[in-house]
């Protein structure tokens, strides 16, 4: 996919006043066109390809001002990037995934060497539940948009990958720590990441990213963002709340918050450790959760998708899906609780039908990652993920009480 440039106006983050406070903003923005895709490939459902993706987490258990944003896609698993290795560049489109750490190629396309190229001679390797990669770790020139360049990024190239088809490999945006062990030669170190080292380099002013998203109804849309250093604030309405990283493992190891979860006003998870992760595509909550929320709903389990369906009444008479974080509440609206009806035949689905994004952990809360904001949340509320200070922020955007599903 060709993707044009085009320079935006926006505000970017200078710098927070608390951590539920908000955020000072100043201008000069650059931007990049987003699209949206659908693209399932093989049988496995979306449930099962997020329960897999779980059960992969928890044993894994500038001097510029400028923000600059790179073009990503929704594949309903995760987001793509276009990303420019070596030089003379060859483009790759990228997972982007705040799951995982390592950036990869090699898995559609194969890795082009170039001047720029080297071999660190050591291996690397990291399963994803879904999938999963080994090859030869390069340093290489990684160019994620014009102006925002990385000399000597360390790169894992694939000579084995499961899990991939469509897609050349992903752009790990994770914590860094989530790296430790992937390296066969020094088990104890750690990889810096992309954001990492455009921090670390001056290319962009914070340590942090901002994930954009809005509902759409086709499988190719132009509908999302992701700014390196800053927050692009006409993604957003209001202020971002930050909340700090959990405590409490193994969501502690990833973009890991505490949340309680109500439905309809009635608390259905006490606040709780989890993840927010643009890798799964559902809301996923611990099974004991799941079971209030069907019985509240009153929907039954699809034999075909794996998810819930409700019928039309039901979808009338549906409430909010509150998640509380940090004293703040953000409301899945009864329009956000479904999947878009006119991307049914996506996940396999009957076009008639009307299927909830809320599924089933699959584990009982209490166990140190109790719930998965996917997705599904995630195009309802502009995201921040701060390496700097440790914590992840939200807000309001124009989109969290559309109807376009």
């Amino acid at each position: 996919m060709v993707l044009t440039l085009t320079l935006l106006p926006a505000l970017l983050l200078a710098f927070r006043a608390t951590a539920a406070g908000p955020v000072l903003v100043r201008d000069n923005f650059v931007g990049l066109p987003l699209s949206r895709r659908v693209n399932f490939t093989g049988t496995a459902s979306v449930l099962q390809r997020d329960l897999a993706r779980v059960q992969a987490l928890k044993s894994g258990g500038a001097s510029s001002s400028d923000v600059t944003s790179v073009p990503v896609t929704n594949q309903a698993v995760s987001y793509i990037a276009s990303v420019g290795v070596g030089s003379p560049a060859t483009t790759y489109n990228l997972l982007v995934d705040t799951g995982s750490s390592n950036t990869w190629v090699g898995a559609d396309q194969a890795y082009v060497e170039t001047s720029t190229s080297a071999s660190t001679g050591d291996s690397v390797a990291v399963s994803y539940g879904s999938g999963s990669f080994s090859g030869a770790e390069f340093t290489d020139t990684v160019t994620l948009a014009p102006g925002l360049v990385i000399t000597k990024q360390s790169i894992g190239v694939a000579s084995q990958s499961t899990g991939f088809d469509g897609v050349d490999g992903i752009l790990g945006i994770g914590p860094t720590d989530l790296t430790e062990g992937t390296l066969s030669e020094s088990q104890s170190t750690t990889i810096p990441t992309v954001t990492d080292n455009l921090f670390s380099a001056g290319s962009i002013p914070s340590d942090l990213i901002g994930i954009s998203f809005e509902p759409a109804t086709s499988d190719d849309d132009e509908n999302g963002s992701i700014a390196f250093g800053g927050t692009d604030s006409t993604k957003f309405t209001g202020s971002i709340a930050f909340t700090p990283i959990t405590t409490t493992s193994p969501a502690s190891e990833f973009w890991g918050i505490d949340q309680s979860i109500a439905y309809g006003g009635t608390t259905i998870l006490a606040s709780t450790a989890g993840i927010v992760d643009t890798g799964t595509t559902l809301v996923l909550i611990a099974t004991d959760a799941f079971t209030q929320y069907q019985t509240a709903t009153g929907a039954t389990a699809d034999e075909t998708t794996g998810l819930l369906t409700v019928t039309a009444s039901q979808f009338a008479a549906l409430q909010n899906l509150d998640f509380v974080i940090g004293g703040v509440t953000y409301s899945l609206t009864p329009n956000a609780q479904i999947w878009p009806r006119a991307l049914n035949s996506a996940i396999g689905g009957n076009s008639n039908s009307i299927y909830l994004v809320v599924s089933d952990l699959g584990s009982p809360s209490g166990e140190g990652l109790d719930f998965i904001n996917g997705f599904a949340f995630l195009e309802r509320f502009y995201s921040v993920f701060d390496t700097g200070n440790q914590q992840v922020g939200f807000a309001t955007t124009p989109f969290t009480t559309a109807t376009t599903n």
